[in-house]
């Protein structure tokens, strides 16, 4: 069963209007009794998933999206965050309880945005393992005043999550390739021991993007990852989690 969302907007990724909402599912089976679902050494049994469109937006009319999952998959269930929590619950054997959240606002302010106030609902789950899909909308760091300022954010947001369950943190790096963003997204995961995923490069390849493989009259929904690109993602999130659970391949 897909997980269910509920929403509110917010955001803008490549000049498009964001969701900037958050989704909860609590699904409780025998096996995820209080939370304490394994996977190998980790506990997976609450997920958050904090992200951007590419992790969820909900349906607008305008720009010829209909959907309420991760921009642009085909189906709820072929988006990166159904697609991994369906390996986590097979593997586990057990369906975590999972939250996601469209957290655009933070890109797009970054050391601005109210991490207590505007995570309140996420930090209070206390998620045994949180997976940080963010980047994409951020404004390139050019300057040593916006690199700091990049840092800092991402920093202060990995200090919070670890002070909330201390959970274990994934964080990936833009689908959309930026050697600036993305160093400095890798060096916050190493000062906070998150695991650091490298997309190596997604987005250039022209079959992961919506578009290859169907029409969209919006640019920029074109351009989110479509089926391939979704399952491209989850993969590489779904080697780093097993490789962190101690887990052969």
């Amino acid at each position: 069963m897909p997980i269910q969302v509920t929403r509110r907007w917010c955001g803008v990724c490549l000049g498009v209007a964001l969701l900037a909402g958050w989704a909860w599912c609590s699904r409780p089976v025998d096996a995820n009794s209080e939370g304490k679902l394994k996977l190998g050494r980790l506990a997976v049994g609450k997920i958050l998933f904090l992200g951007n469109s590419i992790t969820l937006h909900g349906p607008k009319a305008d720009i010829g999206w209909t959907g309420n999952w991760g921009m642009a998959a085909s189906a709820r269930e072929k988006d990166f965050v159904h697609l991994l929590v369906d390996r986590i619950t097979r593997e586990a054997g057990g369906k975590p309880e999972v939250k996601i959240r469209n957290l655009a606002d933070f890109e797009r302010r970054l050391l601005e945005f109210p991490l207590d106030e505007g995570l309140q609902k996420e930090l209070a789950f206390e998620p045994n393992l949180v997976i940080v899909a963010l980047g994409e909308n951020a404004t390139s760091p050019k300057t040593e005043a916006e690199r700091e300022t990049f840092s800092r954010a991402f920093d202060n947001l990995l200090a919070k999550l670890a002070d909330h369950g201390n959970p274990t943190v994934l964080v990936r790096n833009s689908f959309w390739p930026d050697d600036d963003k993305d160093r400095l997204m890798q060096e916050s995961a190493k000062r906070a021991n998150a695991v650091f995923v490298d997309l190596e490069t997604l987005g250039k390849d022209p079959s992961n993007a919506a578009g290859s493989e169907r029409k969209f009259e919006h640019a920029g929904v074109a351009a989110h990852p479509g089926d391939k690109g979704m399952e491209a993602i989850a993969a590489r999130l779904w080697k780093a989690l097993r490789q962190a659970a101690g887990l052969k391949e």
